[in-house]
């Protein structure tokens, strides 16, 4: 069939040939979007994604980013508590002020100082602990802790040692005080830390490397920290004094019966001499409950440990946080069998003095003892020598 054109003249019908190219997918304002195919599940219906399904990781990957995911919280943790704990030490014992010393020894050897300072405690907790008044300025226990080749070694010096004071100045009346004899507990209370470490040195010729000490209130808090101590005794045990009361046999001893422990001397056979050996005893166990995974791996144990220590710990200016590390280590290993626990050599007990009744050290087998522990050698004094 034909068209008519404006002439009248018919017109046939023209046809184009040519390729169809393909446009790119366009919408127009007034079309609607087609819809893409959708995948059809086996059982009917559709899937929203082509994507792959979530797989599982498997056990090991598992593993792998726990224990990544450990570490990282670790580091964060350790280093904060690491920081934190080294801004607590109280570095107030300066022993480089300390004046006529000897000369440095071998191996590394710390003074422990148990004082009866009550800071911190009420006036219920001073009667709950039978601590009485007073302000402090006395020690109940003095070890000296040394470590090197030969292994570790624990020395008690008996607070009513007759021992020789160096002369010191009086902070309160400016006077000078000669050389003179007295009991080595004096030596705190007349000068603190620095106429102690000086009566120390002069009378066992041993260079005091590192100073720690440690009061009432820190003592009860760090075995309260650890969930108490277990300590046997031999005997039945009631003393009014420092309020121990514990039957024969096996016993947790809680903070508060732990300080009256490791105070009381009335009810021992040998007073001050048995005391000093109870303190041992007692400071051995105690740093083995510490080290012990169930303490040490419990924040709720670990934390108030180290707050309760450093909350009354006194330490040198360069005592460092390793060093106080190692210091604990020492006194674990005497608790575990590789260390010993000596006391220093005596000649009599209750010796009669000005100052009251004191005990006397064997200058000869004391002389040798402080010689090998200085030069780093075997220990060849006995605990029965």
């Amino acid at each position: 069939m034909s068209d008519w054109n404006r002439n009248g003249e018919t017109q046939a019908h023209r046809v184009i040939t040519g390729h169809v190219i393909a446009q790119p997918e366009q919408t127009r304002p007034y079309e609607q979007p087609v819809p893409r195919p959708q995948a059809v599940r086996p059982g009917g219906g559709h899937t929203r994604s082509t994507r792959p399904a979530w797989v599982r990781p498997s056990r090991r990957r598992r593993i792998a980013r726990l224990l990544a995911l450990l570490v990282c919280a670790l580091i964060l943790t350790g280093g904060g508590t690491y920081a934190w704990a080294d801004f607590e030490l109280d570095r107030a014992v300066d022993l480089g002020t300390v004046g006529d010393r000897p000369p440095q020894g071998k191996g590394t050897t710390y003074l422990i100082v148990g004082s009866d300072s009550r800071d911190g405690l009420s006036e219920q907790a001073r009667k709950d602990l039978h601590a009485g008044g007073g302000g402090g300025s006395r020690t109940d226990s003095m070890m000296l802790l040394h470590t090197g080749a030969h292994g570790t070694t624990m020395v008690s010096l008996p607070r009513d040692s007759w021992v020789t004071l160096p002369s010191y100045l009086d902070p309160d009346t400016g006077k000078r005080h000669r050389p003179a004899k007295d009991k080595l507990n004096a030596a705190y209370s007349l000068g603190g830390a620095r106429l102690l470490v000086r009566t120390i040195e002069l009378n066992t010729g041993i260079r005091v490397d590192h100073y720690a000490e440690i009061g009432f209130g820190g003592f009860v808090g760090v075995v309260n920290a650890v969930g108490g101590v277990d300590m046997c005794v031999d005997r039945n045990i009631k003393d009014k004094k420092s309020g121990l009361d514990l039957t024969k046999g096996c016993h947790t001893l809680d903070g508060a019966q732990a300080l009256a422990f490791v105070r009381q001397r009335h009810q021992e056979a040998q007073g001050d001499l048995g005391r000093s050996r109870n303190q041992q005893k007692f400071l051995a166990a105690l740093a083995h409950k510490a080290a012990t995974p169930g303490t040490a791996l419990n924040p709720f144990r670990a934390y108030p440990l180290l707050d309760s220590a450093l909350g009354t710990l006194v330490v040198d200016k360069d005592m460092q946080l390793r060093t106080l590390v190692s210091l604990f280590q020492a006194m674990r290993s005497v608790s575990s069998g590789a260390g010993r626990q000596l006391t220093v050599p005596v000649a009599g007990l209750g010796i009669s003095t000005p100052e009251g009744s004191a005990v006397k050290w064997d200058a000869a087998k004391a002389k040798r003892l402080f010689t090998e522990l200085r030069d780093d050698r075997p220990v060849s004094i006995g605990e029965k020598d």
